[in-house]
């Protein structure tokens, strides 16, 4: 029996050993390789030009007419492969882009930096979450459906290789260049995260580049302005660092781009990573077996330059295994060097018409070989539409998370019974998170500005003891989320301070690796992490206090003891409206919003009204909101979202409104009906004939409003005989106030 247990054991072991194998996936573009087009392509090329197509240059579009003409004598001089953008508009990339594949004799690949999105480089598009925020999400699938829209919004401004998604595990809190870049410290996590972004943007046919390899997170020194050294032994690396990697190859990644680093156990030369041939090709080729496209790192950077001038250390990343040197310097010594290197013996043309083959299939993979100019009409619209709008919401929601929630805090109950303060540390103004605050219930507003002193602090200190309810928001003025509190010690303290009186909220729109300085931080009831500051963290981390939304977050790092990874716990929402965009729902944002504007203001024009407040929501969520026109039509105060209106005002709409119109579908109600056909009482009257139409488009001649009070008292003030008595009687039943009753007949 033993030995049977031991046989079926190994045979499952086996098997399951043979179905991992047998799982790799190639990089989709290996199968363009022997196509026509790669072959027709490749033959035009003379030795110099092969080499030239394993380089990328760097282009700008903020830049001016020089930069241009300059990217553009080195593509008719040099014949490079393609470009990698950075900072710049869309449209002007793309008629750049126009402008650069006209003068090129080989499509060129144009990549980019696209960690969270087109907006990682160009204005005026939208910005995914960092990967951090993304490390907090269980469902992944979000991160596919991110995938595959900045692959259409990249294709749609002329980019082919999305130099992303970040699979370096960021065990370090100290990394000045990873941190917030990097999905976590859970390897497992890091990678399912990656292998899905990286689908969604190859399911597009837009190239990805698992980065960095063999593992940037565990560094405390930046490669762009040194060389990070990694002392960790090879197994650590094995187990770790380098897991990511492993399944993403698995998977099918493109393309991998190798860091500037200096890994000893890896190499023991101390040469940067990027130019060690044990690295590349003896680790990353031969033992992970990858056979897509090896990127170098920009080779601008002070990581790699260090070791030798531009155009040596390019060859010399070609000589150690790369395929594509991306921000070549010089380009004309590098393919010189290279040139050098070949008649060396120290690399074979070969070997580098195989890499230049690698450089045209990739191209034909992402349809290069049928490029035609990319139009600009309608790029903006393209570029923000509705539905990235929307995932961007559902990745943000679905980030939130909620470390502490005492007394179950959140959502906020009992309103009736709450006086609600919300404090902003870190801003000068009221903030969107307040705003949205204000939706609910009412709350009185502070900020605190990062270097507020002590008399400010003891001010405010002094108002807060009135509310029982307190609301806080850490604020960070920041582009990137960094892992510093630049606030005075003050203020610091004064959070602190704040965490531990009861009944206190505190939302944290930064990197969470600043929790843990702030003391006591934990000692709040309810304790949020948004993980970055922007519109839609704080609209929706406000929703989430009052029910609007749920909160399934998890901590993607570790901070200190009290904060573990994985940290966090479910609130369900749903007890109170949300606030959302009208796709959520299924609704057309610009069918919605241009109805509702035309409608207002042809109403407006005729004078139907002189200003209104539209509201729509459905399934819990309000999707439409905005104010119009002046509150009458003499004056010039305008309509705004927290006016208030007396209750019949709100009544006929809410109500009567809206049994009319059910009335109507049923065909029960007809709007050419008169008021004597419906209440029979006015048949004799003057306003029998009225239309129901006129009645409900306020234009049926009726006397707004009849001051019988005016009637009821005598010139000298005392009340009329037959109106109002102090006490009251059979003939004076009707009480209208203290000491006032009024006659029985007086109604008719």
């Amino acid at each position: 029996m033993k030995k049977l247990f031991i046989c079926i054991f190994v045979l499952s072991h086996c098997c399951f050993i043979f179905s991992s194998h047998a799982q790799k996936t190639d990089p989709p573009f290996l199968n363009a390789l022997n196509t026509h087009w790669v072959d027709s392509v490749f033959n035009t090329l003379t030795p110099d030009e092969r080499i030239a197509q394993l380089i990328l240059v760097a282009a700008w579009s903020n830049r001016g007419d020089q930069h241009r003409e300059e990217i553009l004598r080195i593509i008719r001089e040099q014949k490079v492969g393609g470009l990698v953008f950075f900072q710049g508009g869309p449209a002007r990339q793309v008629r750049l882009i126009n402008q650069y594949q006209s003068a090129s004799k080989v499509p060129l690949l144009v990549a980019m930096d696209a960690e969270w999105g087109v907006g990682m480089r160009l204005d005026s598009t939208i910005r995914y979450p960092f990967q951090m925020t993304l490390g907090a999400l269980q469902d992944n699938d979000l991160i596919y459906e991110m995938g595959r829209e900045i692959a259409q919004q990249l294709k749609r401004t002329g980019v082919n290789m999305n130099f992303a998604p970040v699979v370096d595990v960021n065990n370090n809190p100290d990394n000045p260049v990873i941190n917030f870049r990097s999905f976590g410290e859970s390897k497992f996590k890091v990678a399912q995260k990656g292998i899905a972004f990286m689908k969604g943007m190859q399911d597009e046919n837009v190239l990805t580049t698992a980065k960095h390899f063999p593992g940037h997170g565990d560094t405390d020194t930046d490669s762009h302005l040194a060389l990070p050294r990694i002392n960790h032994p090879r197994e650590r690396l094995d187990s770790l660092e380098l897991y990511p990697f492993r399944q993403m190859i698995d998977a099918g990644v493109g393309g991998v781009m190798v860091a500037h680093l200096n890994i000893q156990a890896l190499d023991p030369s101390g040469v940067p990573s990027t130019l060690s041939r044990p690295i590349i090709t003896d680790l990353l080729k031969n033992e992970l077996g990858f056979r897509g496209l090896i990127v170098t790192d920009a080779m601008n950077m002070k990581g790699v330059t260090a070791s030798n001038p531009p155009g040596v250390v390019d060859k010399d990343a070609i000589l150690a295994g790369n395929d594509m040197l991306e921000f070549t310097e010089d380009v004309p010594r590098a393919v010189s060097e290279i040139r050098n290197a070949i008649r060396q013996g120290l690399i074979s043309q070969s070997e580098i018409d195989a890499r230049c083959r690698k450089m045209l299939a990739v191209k034909y993979w992402t349809g290069l070989h049928k490029f035609t100019p990319i139009g600009v009409s309608g790029l903006a619209a393209a570029l923000n539409n509705p539905s990235a709008m929307l995932t961007n919401r559902k990745l943000t929601e679905a980030a939130l998370t909620v470390l502490r929630n005492e007394r179950n805090v959140i959502p906020v109950r009992g309103l009736e019974t709450l006086r609600v303060a919300s404090v902003s540390f870190g801003v000068n103004t009221l903030t969107s998170f307040q705003k949205t605050l204000g939706l609910y219930t009412g709350v009185k507003h502070f900020t605190v500005p990062p270097q507020a002193g002590v008399t400010e602090l003891e001010g405010l200190r002094s108002e807060l003891r009135s509310f029982n309810l307190v609301i806080g928001a850490i604020h960070d003025n920041g582009i990137r989320p960094a892992n510093t509190l630049d606030f005075s010690p003050e203020v610091v303290n004064f959070i602190s301070e704040l965490a531990q009186r009861e009944n206190v909220i505190m939302a944290v729109f930064k990197n969470p690796y600043v929790l843990d300085k702030i003391n006591n931080i934990s000692g709040a009831d309810g304790l949020i992490v948004a993980y970055e500051d922007n519109v839609n963290a704080e609209e929706l981390a406000a929703q989430l206090i009052f029910g609007g939304v749920g909160a399934s977050g998890r901590m993607p790092v570790s901070v200190g003891t009290e904060f573990p990874e994985g940290d966090g716990m479910d609130v369900q929402g749903g007890i109170r409206m949300g606030y959302t965009i009208p796709e959520e729902v299924g609704m057309d944002s610009k069918t919605l919003f241009a109805g509702i504007d035309s409608l207002v203001a042809q109403a407006l024009d005729v004078k139907a009204i002189p200003g209104c407040q539209v509201l729509v929501a459905r399934n819990k969520k309000v999707v439409f909101y905005k104010a119009y026109g002046l509150h009458t039509y003499s004056d010039t105060v305008k309509v705004k979202l927290n006016d208030l209106y007396d209750l019949a005002s709100v009544t006929k709409i809410s109500t009567s409104m809206a049994a009319v119109m059910k009335l109507f579908d049923e065909g029960k109600f007809k709007l050419d009906a008169t008021l004597g056909d419906y209440l029979p009482k006015f048949k004799r009257s003057n306003k029998a004939e009225i239309p129901m139409y006129d009645i409900l488009t306020h234009q049926g001649r009726l006397i707004p409003f009849i001051p019988f009070y005016q009637r009821t008292h005598r010139k000298n003030g005392s009340y009329k005989w037959a109106t109002i008595r102090k006490d009251s009687s059979v003939r004076f039943p009707i009480k209208v106030g203290n000491n006032m009753y009024l006659h029985r007949k007086y109604p008719d």
